[in-house]
């Protein structure tokens, strides 16, 4: 992925996480960075690292904008193609792909807002892979999911609805 990529991605997250339905704009992810960051980053800035004319960030702007969205500085960069680092575990990596496709998974659900809001939860967690685990520990144990529904968020939909529906489709 992309620098330009990687901060458009951001972007239509940041609008799903903020209730938009849509997209942040440039213009709102620059009156956003101003009024909670309270530095300044200009739109035609943002809009040249989308288009790749500017390749790369300063330290600085690249600091703002991973406090902003609250991602690590190291992801907003545009990593050469299969560039890989001996110091780089495997699990890391896996991690680090988790978190993308998780990203991702919660673009498609956009429409779904309470399971794009948790799948990018997931994907900030520390460890989302040991997330993944527990909930499939969870699934694994008979009755115990709607019992910690029910405990969590009571009045809840019971999960037998939930299981019925997701058979009868």
């Amino acid at each position: 992925m992309t620098l330009g990529e990687k901060i458009r991605y951001l972007r239509e997250v940041e609008g799903t996480l903020r209730g938009l339905g849509r997209p942040l704009t440039q213009l709102e992810l620059v009156k956003a960075v101003r009024k909670e960051q309270g530095k300044s980053i200009s739109q035609s800035y943002i809009s040249q690292m989308e288009s790749g004319t500017r390749p790369h960030m300063t330290q600085a702007t690249r600091t703002l904008l991973a406090r902003f969205f609250k991602v690590h500085p190291g992801f907003l960069v545009d990593d050469p193609e299969g560039y890989h680092t001996e110091l780089v575990s495997d699990l890391r990596t896996t991690e680090g792909k988790l978190d993308v496709w998780l990203l991702q998974g919660s673009e498609r659900f956009a429409s779904d807002p309470e399971v794009s809001e948790v799948l990018i939860k997931l994907a900030r967690e520390k460890d989302s892979r040991q997330g993944l685990i527990l909930l499939g520990a969870i699934l694994d144990t008979p009755g115990l999911a709607e019992r910690l529904l029910e405990a969590l968020r009571p009045g809840a939909a019971p999960a037998s609805r939930v299981g019925e529906r997701r058979r009868s489709q």
